[in-house]
């Protein structure tokens, strides 16, 4: 039998003797009906015949389709699930773990985690939406939203919920960060900075605005991706650093490598830094620093050795941020970039106080303006998207053009001119 209601008060059997059926242990206690026999579907009582009749014919039906839930799996608070059950089991590597860990655990659980699941609604998603645009910019909102369908998605694929309630609640609709254009720098800019900069870390500039690298792809660029014969550099790999300040290397952003066009000019530029500041070897994990705990994990984090192109004056790899404070910021200070907004104070040893500059914080002048510098100079210049884009690694030419079509002053007057030339004729 697929299902059947349990009378709980009463004896399945009557009386031989008095033809009725006599009172249970349980009678008066609790719920009197209970549905039972609904494989992979736990029991559920009710006060009413009829409530019980009614549940088992919709919970038949629904466990026929594959499309039964019970609302009790939903009644565990938000912060729980994603604590106990969804965050152990996700397997992201650390570049992108910690940076989501952060975000959910700083944002998700403080303003919606005492929430059940099935108390998400659409008051619910409001408040939360409300919340969090008050704590944070609305690009960060937009993706800590993301963060939070992703853990409800998990939810009602482990039948904890029925329906995705943003999908349901489509009148709430999720942050959208403002779109700002991409900022470049003119070439003076870039060679103020550059001139800013110790002259082991200027080439870092120069793979920046010649290569269109990021930063991680900078520091963590062996010296044999540069193929000076074809005349191109492979990207091949990223200098990363995790929560606890261990380094390793993994793929570039989005889990491809690329191949480039060296600039022959370029090319003279690595060469006569390699003669000045020579390659130094590093070996670190691959894709994870945490010790692996099977064989599976030590073949994919097994150690590799790099002929790292940057690296400091004492030989070490680059600790990115250390590099932004006292390279970075001080060559924008001297260029002109940013203004110095106060000062700050440190006891030294004997009692001496030294004085620090506080150097405004511009999120645009940091180390990726140099790959926007790389696009405009190439769209300007008239280069395919579909070529920038396999140059950038950026997963279609539709994120190129959303990023930098108005580095393109010239997109349609060339077409413009050519029909009205063909009109003419």
């Amino acid at each position: 039998m697929a299902g059947y209601i349990e009378d709980r008060w009463l004896k399945k059997r009557p009386n031989k003797a008095t033809g009725k059926r006599e009172r249970t242990t349980q009678w008066g206690k609790g719920l009197r009906y209970r549905v039972k026999g609904i494989p992979g579907v736990r029991d559920r009582s009710f006060g009413t015949s009829e409530d019980a009749k009614n549940w088992l014919a919709i919970a038949t039906a629904d466990h026929k389709r594959g499309e039964f839930h019970d609302p009790r799996d939903g009644s565990i608070l938000l912060a729980d699930y994603i604590e106990q059950e969804w965050w152990p089991n996700q397997s992201y590597e650390p570049s992108t773990a910690a940076p989501m860990r952060s975000r959910i655990w700083n944002h998700v659980i403080p303003l919606l985690g005492s929430f059940t699941l099935n108390d998400i609604d659409a008051a619910a998603l409001r408040s939360f939406k409300s919340g969090l645009l008050s704590r944070v910019d609305d690009s960060t909102a937009e993706t800590v939203w993301i963060h939070l369908s992703t853990v409800l998605t998990a939810a009602v694929e482990d039948k904890r919920l029925l329906k995705h309630p943003m999908k349901v609640h489509r009148s709430v609709k999720r942050p959208k960060r403002q779109e700002k254009k991409a900022k470049a720098w003119s070439r003076a800019t870039v060679d103020a900075v550059r001139k800013g900069l110790q002259e082991r870390y200027r080439i870092a500039v120069d793979l920046g605005v010649g290569l269109g690298l990021r930063q991680g792809e900078a520091f963590g660029l062996d010296e044999r991706d540069v193929d000076y014969v074809r005349g191109v550099v492979h990207v091949r790999r990223q200098l990363r650093w995790d929560v606890r300040g261990r380094p390793y290397f993994c793929l570039p952003k989005g889990g491809k490598t690329r191949t480039v066009l060296l600039p022959p000019n370029l090319g003279l530029r690595i060469r006569e830094h390699l003669r000045r500041f020579p390659a130094v070897e590093c070996t670190l994990p691959w894709r994870n620093p945490e010790p692996p705990q099977t064989k599976v994990e030590a073949r994919q984090r097994k150690p590799v050795m790099v002929r790292l192109v940057l690296s400091t004056s004492q030989g070490n790899r680059i600790l990115p941020t250390t590099w932004n404070d006292c390279s970075w910021r001080p060559a924008l200070l001297s260029a002109g970039v940013v203004r110095i907004t106060g000062e700050k104070t440190t006891q030294q040893k004997g009692g001496q106080v030294r004085r620090h500059p506080i150097l405004e914080r511009s999120r645009h002048d940091m180390f990726h303006v140099l790959r926007h510098t790389y696009a405009s100079v190439q769209l300007e210049a008239g280069e395919s998207v579909v070529s920038l884009s396999q140059w950038l690694g950026h997963a279609s030419p539709a994120i190129t053009l959303e990023h930098y079509a108005h580095f393109m002053p010239g997109a349609g007057r060339r077409g413009l001119a050519a029909i009205d030339i063909w009109l003419a004729a």
